[in-house]
């Protein structure tokens, strides 16, 4: 099998996956190109081409298109993108595009590779998405360390505005749409919508209250479309493609091409773009190398930080959200980050709940508190100052946590430590009985 990151030829029987016998890369096509950011590039490779093929189309055609393809948000929530177009309302007189690029989830970096690579890719899906909902005016709001994805925002929009694809009048249709770059401060809350689109307003990013949705009352109290970098980037290919081509790849509940981040144990990290329902083992053990110095396999996180870990026997496990939450993970983000037995599942659990506690936005009692406390009590298990009572006592404040915060950070939380108790009890045992870590390196 070709592993060479730019072009990945991959087959299945068809029993689980829905796709032709050869997968084509198309949201990272451009990325290995020299100068694969600059507009040159994107045009001599076929860029805008969806822009102008979209505004000879109607609002509605488009959106039954993003409808057709099954395309879900890659943000992490998976909800259907052109179900979400559908919620805008018609008759509001402004409405916005909000493009999230506050991409801050541990293990998650493919959103920065879009951004510093190929932008034009995505300025096309906000234009055609812009052009869909009717909205005049779209703002970035990208993550604060991103230095070179400011620039690289900053560079492109103004290119944009220079070739005519932005502003007035765009390629004659009597289409208006202005863009600029909002940074953030570093803050991973502010990667929840709504707590980002309170940043955009020059706010602390606390998360709203939902219902109402941004669709509704978003930025500014007006309608907006909020999306993440990545699911963008597929808008073009639709248009383009068609919807049935993205439908045709990946599974029932989960179609189209899916970047993967890969970090951790293996040889070769980095970003691989595959069918939804791929299993993780192939991501794993083909394209990503195997596991670093020939160790075994011991735990997987498969979605980002925020979703629970599977142990080695699971990954046998298709890559999509029904097959992931049937599995008792989650799709998430689509950020794989592999352990091999060298890892100390009692530091992990206690390392990524101690960035959560960190990243609280400190509105609700559960989080706020609840997040301490449950780092602290992983913090004594670690420490070798830990009780048998410690191990029920951390659970208790999961379960205490989960499902009654403001917003779904608190389900986040827990699901490092949880998962990491219910599948490596004895690892906290030995941790607590012998005040020292069973790993041996």
């Amino acid at each position: 099998m070709n592993t060479n990151p730019q072009s990945f030829g991959y087959a299945q029987d068809g029993s689980t996956i829905r796709n032709p016998q050869s997968f084509e890369p198309v949201l990272t096509r451009n990325i290995h190109r020299p100068d694969s950011e600059k507009i040159a590039t994107y045009l001599a490779h076929g860029g805008y081409a969806a822009v102008k093929l979209a505004l000879t189309k109607t609002a509605d055609e488009l959106i039954d298109m993003v409808k057709r393809s099954g395309l879900r948000g890659r943000g992490g929530a998976g909800f259907p993108a052109g179900v979400k177009w559908g919620f805008i309302p018609k008759d509001a007189a402004q409405k916005f595009v909000a493009v999230n690029t506050d991409e801050g989830e541990p293990g998650t970096f493919k959103d920065r590779e879009i951004v510093e690579r190929d932008p034009h890719q995505v300025i096309e899906g906000v234009i055609i998405a812009a052009y869909a909902v009717g909205a005049s005016r779209a703002y970035v709001y990208i993550r604060g360390e991103f230095f070179l994805g400011v620039k690289r925002w900053i560079k492109a929009i103004a290119d944009a505005y220079e070739h005519g694809f932005l502003g007035e009048n765009i390629l004659g249709t009597g289409f208006n749409l202005d863009m600029s770059v909002h940074r953030g401060a570093g803050a991973y809350i502010c990667g929840e919508e709504t707590a980002m689109l309170e940043s955009l307003e020059g706010k602390r990013g606390n998360p709203r209250l939902k219902p109402p949705y941004p669709a509704q009352i978003g930025l500014f109290g007006l309608p907006t479309l909020v999306h993440n970098i990545e699911t963008l980037a597929c808008i073009p290919h639709i248009i383009l493609r068609g919807p049935e081509w993205f439908a045709g790849i990946g599974t029932a509940e989960s179609r189209g091409p899916k970047i993967f981040s890969v970090s951790g144990h293996v040889n070769r990290p980095g970003n691989y773009e595959l069918p939804l329902g791929i299993t993780l083992r192939e991501i794993i053990y083909e394209h990503s190398g195997g596991i670093r110095g020939g160790r075994e396999l011991k735990a997987v996180i498969p979605g980002g930080a925020s979703t629970p870990m599977l142990t080695a026997d699971q990954i046998d496990v298709p890559m999509a959200y029904e097959t992931l939450k049937a599995a008792g993970s989650e799709l998430g983000t689509g950020a794989i980050v592999v352990l091999d037995e060298t890892t100390c599942m009692v530091e992990t659990a206690r390392r990524l709940t101690k960035f959560f506690a960190h990243e609280t936005c400190g509105r609700c009692t559960p989080c706020r508190i609840g997040s301490q406390r449950l780092y602290e009590t992983l913090d004594r298990i670690e420490r070798g100052q830990g009780t048998m009572d410690d191990i029920d006592r951390a659970l208790e404040l999961a379960d205490g946590i989960d499902g009654i915060t403001f917003c779904p950070m608190g389900a986040m939380l827990v699901n490092p430590a949880r998962s990491a108790i219910n599948h490596f009890r004895a690892e906290f045992e030995y941790h607590i009985q012998n005040k020292r870590c069973s790993v041996k390196i």
